[in-house]
């Protein structure tokens, strides 16, 4: 058995593929637009990790997604979490639940999807402003 992919649904293609491609970094690996089912398929995967791809579900008819908390989140390790971190900031990504440990740290999709943040090997020392800030809504 082999891991293939997490399929996500997503409601406007263009601002997911501004969050998960320009914002988080990930790299689209391949594309499938299916005119009669009436959706597109668009794989992703982070640089030199291609085996571990999400899949973005964009249905063309207008559909309404609820955050459907059963599906959980997605997870990616991180080089320097602070970094990341703070690159998102900047980039209009609200941090719903900080790296005050240097170590974990939860963001959201355009559609509400959950997505950990997770340093790579040892925890970073605490820092400000990460080891003051607050959580912001739900993660």
């Amino acid at each position: 058995m082999k891991y293939l992919h997490t399929m996500v649904r997503v409601s406007d293609l263009d601002a997911s593929l501004d969050f998960y491609c320009n914002k988080l970094g990930l790299t689209e690996v391949g594309r499938k637009d299916v005119p009669a089912g009436r959706f597109t398929l668009v794989f992703l995967a982070a640089p030199g990790d291609e085996d571990a791809q999400v899949e973005l579900t964009y249905n063309w008819d207008p559909e309404t997604l609820d955050e459907g908390r059963n599906f959980g989140h997605l997870a990616y390790a991180v080089d320097n979490i602070y970094e990341v971190c703070d690159s998102l900031m900047k980039a209009g990504v609200t941090i719903n639940r900080p790296p005050r440990d240097g170590h974990m740290a939860f963001i959201r999709s355009p559609d509400n999807v959950s997505i950990e943040l997770l340093q790579k090997g040892k925890a970073l020392p605490p820092l400000e402003p990460w080891l003051s800030m607050e959580n912001t809504g739900i993660w």
